[in-house]
């Protein structure tokens, strides 16, 4: 299990060797074609700030060359907002005062019916709170029952769960899942989290190899940006992935780098990061991982995505609701953050046909008995 990788390094030893980090560090980099944890670690270093631009050269070769001039498009469909953790950083906190939505299959059938009128989306991102006696492994089997008929490629990101169910789910259609591990802090883990079963650093983290052991077929990775050190954090996800990877090698890969706002009962985030450092952030993951899905949400704005999605990103939601219900209505429920790109996925798809990369809305089709 990860978790026992993990405990070879040290946060603060991993801070200080990213600070170390020289301008030959990064030229020696910059001249390997595959590259080592520590070369990333360069990458990502004060020291790259200068080596920006070779650096996008670098990631769009790079990403061309494994993706060609597509974009993989994918929309959320939140179920429920119910949530028994109460993260001090996320607007379903569950000391919240909030109205709890947990949809019926009637409500995720009228969500699906919505979403396909929005545009010809087959990839598509289950989210809930954790909350297992209302959106457990039973709630989730019948979402993915119900919404089946309608999109051929289903990706969940919901509590972590054991190998047993995620087995299980994909016999029901499941082909992905995405886990945000927030941090690898884990003295400063519980901080965030202060109770409910995402409270469990070790439960957590070693939820992917629970995925890869089931034979998820993508596994989606991310740190949320704002809670600890970036650099120190995405080093520790290189790592993470470097050994999915070496484990579970069939499995496809995807990350994401979602960056922290304000939330709903005063939190601020403790580290905020620029565009310029998360462009930075992408070329390098990019530089180190030529395979892996580079994934940009609607958090981020519509002209840092179009610039991006030239230069390394590969997959984005467009038209997101971050509340349950919010296809068909407009629900009194909080939402879980705030989108900052809110075209329509007709605008988005136009804008990138009009920089001659085309929008991707069908990934691939997975056969059943």
């Amino acid at each position: 299990m990860f978790y026992d990788e993990l405990k070879k390094y040290d946060w603060d030893d991993t801070t200080a060797a990213i600070a170390a980090k020289t301008s030959a560090d990064v030229e020696a980099a910059l001249r390997r074609e595959r590259l080592t944890v520590d070369d990333f670690m360069a990458l990502i270093s004060p020291a790259a700030v200068p080596y920006i631009e070779r650096m996008a050269q670098l990631s769009r070769k790079y990403t061309l060359e494994r993706f060609g001039k597509t974009i993989s498009m994918y929309i959320p469909m939140y179920v429920s907002n119910a949530c028994s953790n109460a993260c001090v950083y996320c607007g379903f906190n569950h000391a919240n005062p909030l109205t709890r939505i947990t949809l019926s299959m009637d409500q995720v059938r009228a969500e699906c019916e919505a979403i396909r009128r929005l545009g010809p989306f087959e990839n598509l991102l289950i989210v809930s709170g954790e909350f297992p006696a209302l959106n457990g492994v039973d709630y989730l089997e019948q979402v993915l029952h119900v919404a089946r008929p309608y999109f051929h490629n289903m990706t969940i990101e919901v509590m972590p769960l054991k190998e047993k169910d995620y087995y299980r789910l994909t016999k029901s259609g499941l082909n992905g899942v995405v886990c945000f591990q927030e941090t690898y802090h884990e003295a400063n883990y519980k901080n965030y989290h202060p109770r409910g079963m995402k409270s469990i650093f070790e439960w957590r983290v070693n939820g992917f190899d629970r995925m890869g052991a089931a034979g998820v077929h993508k596994i989606g990775m991310g740190v949320l940006i704002g809670l600890e050190d970036w650099r120190t954090d995405v080093t520790m996800m290189a790592r993470h992935l470097q050994y999915l990877r070496r484990n579970y090698w069939r499995t496809r890969y995807s990350v994401n780098f979602p960056r922290m706002c304000p939330a709903e009962g005063g939190y601020q985030p403790k580290v905020v990061m620029t565009d310029k450092e998360l462009a930075q952030l992408t070329f390098a993951f990019r530089l180190f991982d030529h395979d892996v899905d580079i994934s940009y949400s609607t958090r981020e704005s519509p002209s840092f995505r179009a610039n991006m999605m030239r230069l390394g990103v590969t997959s984005m939601s467009a038209g997101s609701k971050t509340e349950p219900g919010g296809y068909v209505s407009t629900p009194d429920a909080l939402e879980q953050f705030e989108v900052t790109d809110d075209r329509t996925p007709a605008e988005v798809a136009a804008e990138i046909r009009s920089l001659g990369y085309e929008p991707v809305w069908k990934d691939w089709d997975k056969l059943y008995d």
